[in-house]
């Protein structure tokens, strides 16, 4: 992707095209345009579309872009570009649009695309250290490149450990030496930037978790068979 995204998300007139569909919380497929050419597309997620949570406090936007900041923390390249700024509805999150095959989802991925096992490991760690809680099978989007994204994290960061994903294949296979590394920075401080979105508590167990990362070296296993979301996909 090129690298001003962050610049058009930001600098971009927003202009809604649809709702998404099957989105619990208020998501808006929108066009940016500047100077009246049309840049891009975006996800715009606006606080006031949020329904309640007995779990999570309003604000699952921040969240949005604490699980961008922490991918390019961990230097894994897997939240597409995200920020928070004013929209047509309100402040929400705004996070570029991937064009993706619509077809491919992680079950199919992992089945269909042995070659890209590794990326899905990052994803795996990074739902890890994020505590992600909500990995379903069409959060994992492959673009038109052969990179693989994931979407969809406003449910991430809950100080209480409830990982809840489809990415249990790997499951006791060692993680890589550079996943480890970012999660030793993690572990060792959690980004200000990051810290910043999210509540005390929830910072310190970020540090926590990534450490686990490190002391385990390896992928956990689901002996419980219940730590999957629901939908599956």
């Amino acid at each position: 992707m090129p690298s001003n995204e962050l610049a058009l998300l930001a600098n971009s007139e927003i202009d809604i095209e649809g709702r998404m569909p099957w989105s619990s919380n208020a998501t808006y497929l929108v066009s940016l345009t500047c100077a009246g050419e049309m840049v891009g597309r975006a996800i715009y997620k606006p606080v006031r579309g949020e329904r309640p949570l007995w779990d999570f406090e309003p604000g699952l936007h921040r969240r949005e872009l604490a699980a961008y900041r922490l991918s390019e923390a961990m230097g894994i390249r897997l939240v597409p570009p995200t920020i928070i700024r004013e929209g047509p509805l309100g402040e929400g999150s705004l996070q570029w649009f991937v064009n993706a095959d619509q077809q491919q989802h992680y079950f199919t991925i992992v089945e269909q695309h042995t070659h890209l096992h590794e990326q899905l490991r990052q994803v795996a760690v990074f739902d890890l250290i994020a505590n992600n809680t909500d990995r379903k099978s069409g959060h994992v989007l492959i673009d038109d490149n052969g990179h693989l994204w994931g979407i969809d994290h406003g449910l991430c960061f809950g100080a209480e450990f409830k990982l809840r994903t489809v990415v249990w294949e790997f499951g006791g296979e060692p993680i890589a030496t550079e996943l480890l590394a970012g999660a030793a920075r993690i572990a060792q401080q959690v980004p200000l930037d990051i810290a910043a979105l999210l509540a005390d508590e929830e910072v310190a167990a970020v540090r926590e978790r990534a450490q686990w990362v490190v002391d385990q070296a390896a992928l956990p296993v689901d002996r419980s068979g219940r730590r999957y979301p629901w939908p599956l996909v």
